[in-house]
């Protein structure tokens, strides 16, 4: 784990925020000039601190109306049988979120859909076939409260 001091928590928080901000407005937000901070960005990039960056879309204004969260129980719990679901989990693109858990439910998986039929045609055709599933229970969204990517950085 990297060691944070208070202005690169600055700069995460910034960035978490907006992406797209232009260097030199980070450097004024953080009260650095503009080459330190590039430094110090590209630092946090390399450590791994910062995985990438990415643009937030509406998935209803790109048809995709429903959000479901999956659960699935596998029927072993080999590392091989895990790997290999989460494999095929990789490989499906209405898959969004593949997070393993301890207890009862093996997998959570957050899948988009366009409709409920596309949902139903993806569960029995896809989700429900892969390797080692034995059951999948699903919830589909009602509305989402709160969204809120990345960390707390306070």
């Amino acid at each position: 784990m990297a060691s944070l001091d208070e202005i690169d928590r600055r700069l995460l928080a910034e960035l978490q925020s907006e992406g797209r901000v232009t260097n030199v407005e980070l450097a004024q937000r953080v009260g650095l000039t503009a080459p330190p901070c590039l430094r110090r960005v590209r630092g946090l990039e390399e450590e791994g601190v910062i995985k990438g960056y990415h643009a937030e879309l509406d998935a209803s204004k790109l048809g995709f109306a429903i959000t479901v969260f999956a659960m699935v129980s596998l029927k072993s719990q080999a590392e091989s049988a895990l790997r290999e679901f989460e494999e095929a989990m990789r490989e499906l693109p209405e898959v969004r979120e593949v997070h393993m858990l301890n207890g009862e439910i093996d997998f959570i998986l957050k899948v988009v859909s366009r409709d409920l039929q596309s949902f139903q045609e993806f569960l029995t055709s896809k989700l429900t076939p892969a390797p080692n599933v034995e059951s999948v229970k699903t919830s589909l969204t009602i509305r989402t409260a709160k969204h809120e990517p990345g960390v707390p950085l306070e």
